[in-house]
């Protein structure tokens, strides 16, 4: 299973952690994703979606 946002399709980003030394060791960012129970062409659906668009109203969530 991909980490990225089914609705947007954010994914993780890349980059450094930079030591006060300067020394650079790889790192990734990731997308808080949620598991969510959403309507998707009138059904049911577990989707896997950020915090950013549920907060924006990008889904329609169903109990």
């Amino acid at each position: 299973m991909s980490r990225a946002c089914e609705v947007c399709g954010k994914k993780p980003q890349y980059g450094h952690t930079v030591s006060h030394a300067h020394n650079l060791t790889k790192r990734r960012w990731l997308p808080n994703l949620q598991k969510v129970h959403a309507l998707v062409n009138g059904e049911r659906v577990t989707i896997r979606v950020c915090t950013s668009c549920l907060k924006a109203g990008k889904v329609q969530k169903v109990k």
